[in-house]
């Protein structure tokens, strides 16, 4: 990969830093590639690496809001991403779905193929502890979803479906989806997934879950996992909960005020409203698994092949700036967009 190259400082003598490129977020639905130069020296003692990327994934969940300028003031230190540059509004450099391969580091590391949350960028240099390697049978094209699916691990694991649950997910996108699937995995589920978008039916199909444009009539679910983004999506999910059911919100509205209706069978059908956010190890885990733990399984859960349904779009690096208004707009089919380097 040429970006990756060690630079010529003076035509002659070889630079000890990489030259790589940058997306970067530079206004209100813009964006544009930029120079970056990875430092090569002192990684033994820094216990860092050098990785250069292969893909990357579009969390058109949360990228939107901040390619939209949709993220509040009062929210700019929450929505930081762990390898981000810059502030918001902007510019800055944002994004958390790369797979890449080690080009420089330790021996057990060198030329393995690994996931971080790394922002869109040709190469960089980032510490060892902050990457987990692929399993040996998860393709690197399919573990741009790894982002997504520790996500979509974190609300099970505060959702806690039980055996025989009946279970209601509400929206569709990635990590709907992919919590669906999750849920239908479970011994004696049954369940239901909802989008109105009814080409969503085809994608969830490929993963094995029913899917439909509207609820059924039933209200009797035991669980039902709100994913949609739409305060609309949120009520349903009330209505459709049975007696003591649960209701677990995913969904992060950004400045969007949300008005619930909690009168008629809220509390007198005694529900439960609980939140899900992936910043935070579920705290029924908490005690027993780390960060690490949590991302190694997502990637073991990534090596089913049927989950290639949800990436449906793909461009190269240099394509993004011009893609990026497409793949973040409102009314997109897209899923998962594939950036290829």
């Amino acid at each position: 990969m040429t970006d990756s190259a060690p630079s010529q400082n003076d035509g002659h003598t070889p630079s000890r830093n990489y030259q790589g490129k940058a997306y970067w977020i530079t206004g209100p639905r813009e964006g544009e590639i930029r120079p970056v130069a990875v430092e090569r020296d002192g990684l033994e003692l820094s216990g860092d690496i050098v990785v250069e990327t292969l893909y990357s994934g579009i969390s058109r969940g949360t990228e939107s809001l901040v390619f939209n300028d949709a993220i509040p003031e009062s929210e700019y230190q929450r929505m930081r991403c762990p390898f981000q540059e810059g502030e918001f509004p902007w510019p800055v450099k944002y994004g958390y779905a790369n797979v890449g391969r080690v080009l420089e580091g330790p021996a057990e590391l060198r030329n393995r193929a690994v996931f971080s949350l790394f922002p869109h960028q040709t190469c960089f240099r980032i510490p060892s502890s902050a990457v987990t390697p692929l399993p040996e049978r998860l393709p690197p094209e399919r573990a741009v979803l790894a982002a997504n699916m520790e996500t979509a691990v974190n609300a099970l694991w505060d959702a806690a479906p039980r055996l025989g649950d009946r279970i209601a997910v509400i929206g569709c996108g990635v990590v709907g989806s992919l919590v669906a699937w999750l849920a239908s995995r479970v011994p004696g589920t049954r369940v239901l997934a909802v989008d109105p978008n009814t080409k969503r039916e085809s994608v969830l199909r490929g993963l094995g879950v029913r899917c439909q444009p509207q609820p059924d009539a039933r209200d009797d679910y035991d669980l039902v996992i709100h994913a949609s983004g739409h305060p609309d999506g949120l009520q349903t999910a009330l209505e459709m909960a049975g007696v003591e059911g649960r209701i677990v919100e995913m969904s992060w509205f950004g400045d969007q005020a949300v008005s619930l209706n909690l009168g008629g069978a809220f509390h007198s059908r005694r529900l439960s409203l609980i939140s899900s956010q992936v910043g935070r190890v579920s705290p029924i885990q908490a005690p027993r698994w780390s960060y690490g733990d949590r991302m190694a399984l997502a990637l073991r859960l990534l090596q089913a092949d049927e989950l290639d349904h949800l990436i449906n779009s793909e461009c190269t690096f240099d394509q993004l700036p011009q893609r990026m208004p497409e793949i973040t707009a409102d009314t997109t089919d897209i899923l998962c967009h594939r950036v290829t380097y």
